[in-house]
């Protein structure tokens, strides 16, 4: 990207220094880097029009601000502004604030077709209206019921489907508190809580990592002020999970056993079990995980869903969650034949829509059966998780599928490895994934 050519990196250093926000929480606000902020204030890279209309919007400028940015020669502009212009339809931003408040800024169509920076023609603030001015009892199953629908989208969609959602909603309920009764501010800040957890889910499945740590932390937050300690605990869950994918197995038993430690519920407590097992695979100490896999088996035995009909929490997509983590240490620790028998008994038990938890539980599936030998059908099964990861846009699915990538280029000498190879990386890539012919093995 080219540098700037105008007054809007040195404008966007002074305001931002009035406002107090530092160059790393301005940066986080808008979901860029810090060092590439710092390049937008010294003049060394020019933002988009819709970022230069984010960074307003955060330093309160009223449009001034953007109103500074000069874009460079037609040829320069950015592909967005491009599609804008193609079809017609004229840019816009809504910035939600975590109380429930939002900024709504519109540009004037006629100075984008010009080829000038647009300038802010309509700005209006949305102030949350309090439960009192509508019943309760009629708005929370509303979001309840939104809720379910989230996690159901985000078994056959993609991540930046589902995070406008989860993120919008857990604004709109912080907000909603105001004003209100206790009983119902604590509801709607529970259910604020859980949007929270799913999105930061949610950038996990992007690749956003510090992302996820943040919507979960905030989750976190959030679930301390209603005393809603098993969100707090699974939570810890969460971290440990994230550094589960980053192969750090002692961050995944000390934050799985400080999660157990911290759960009151049967449930939290045996998918810290089963997690703990999961980094003891990592370290190859099978003793211990079958000891933790077996504490997890019994306390997910005796647990029952919650009477009031909060959300569960974590994954219930997969119907014998108990025999898929048992599955996956098994492979980590050399068995992959015990694994495979595990894995086939439930894949036809997952619902049909959800892709994303097929996706997961069939990656592990071909993994387990390239490390047997069955190269047939691990390959099978590896192009029904290309498509489908594909699909649901899984960052974590993806780290199954590099390495079955890796574990079926080893054996590229097979007619079926060859065939399916161009497949995984088109569903590596994001491409349309062609599809493979099958033919005999050599």
């Amino acid at each position: 990207m080219s540098p700037a050519r105008s007054d809007f990196g040195p404008e966007l250093r002074r305001r931002r220094e009035e406002s107090t926000l530092s160059l790393a929480r301005l940066a986080d606000a808008v979901h860029i880097s810090k060092s590439y902020l710092s390049k937008i204030e010294r003049g060394l890279a020019t933002p988009t029009g819709r970022m230069a209309l984010a960074l307003d919007a955060k330093l309160h400028a009223g449009g001034e601000l953007a109103a500074l940015l000069t874009p460079g020669p037609a040829g320069e502009r950015n592909r967005d502004s491009a599609a804008g212009a193609s079809t017609g339809a004229a840019s816009w931003s809504f910035h939600l604030h975590d109380d429930g408040e939002g900024d709504f800024m519109s540009p004037g169509p006629a100075a984008s077709e010009a080829g000038r920076i647009p300038t802010v023609v309509a700005r209006s603030a949305i102030t949350p209206a309090s439960l009192n001015n509508a019943p309760a009892e009629a708005i929370l199953p509303v979001f309840r019921a939104l809720f379910d629908e989230c996690r159901r989208l985000g078994q056959f969609s993609g991540p930046a489907v589902v995070i406008p959602l989860s993120v919008t909603a857990t604004a709109t309920l912080r907000g909603l508190r105001r004003g209100t009764a206790h009983a119902h501010r604590s509801a709607a800040l529970g259910l604020a809580a859980r949007f929270a957890e799913y999105t930061g889910w949610m950038w996990q499945e992007a690749g956003d990592d510090r992302a996820a740590r943040y919507w979960t932390d905030h989750a976190a937050e959030i679930a301390e002020t209603v005393g809603d300690q098993e969100l707090v605990a699974y939570a810890l869950l969460r971290q440990a999970e994230l550094a589960l994918y980053q192969d750090d197995s002692l961050a995944t038993v000390e934050l799985a056993r400080a999660a157990g430690t911290r759960a009151r519920g049967l449930r939290i407590r045996a998918l810290a079990a089963q997690r703990e097992a999961q980094g003891y695979a990592l370290l190859g100490d099978e003793d211990a995980c079958r000891r933790a896999l077996d504490h997890g088996a019994g306390l997910l035995d005796q647990s029952q869903p919650q009477p009031d009909g909060t959300p569960t929490l974590g994954g219930t997509q997969i119907p014998d969650l108990t025999a898929f983590v048992k599955a996956w240490c098994l492979r980590e620790l050399g068995r992959p034949e015990d694994a495979v028998t595990l894995l086939d008994t439930g894949q036809d038990e997952i619902a049909p829509y959800a892709l994303r938890a097929r996706a997961r539980h069939s990656a592990r599936l071909a993994l387990a059966l390239a490390d047997a030998g069955e190269i047939e059908r691990a390959c099978e099964v590896a192009e029904s998780v290309a498509h489908d990861v594909m699909t649901t846009d899984s960052a974590t699915v993806r780290t199954d599928v590099r390495q079955l990538r890796s574990a079926l280029t080893r054996r590229s000498g097979h007619a079926a490895v060859r065939e399916v190879l161009p497949v995984i990386a088109a569903g590596l890539s994001g491409d349309a994934a062609p599809r493979a012919r099958r033919g005999s093995a050599d």
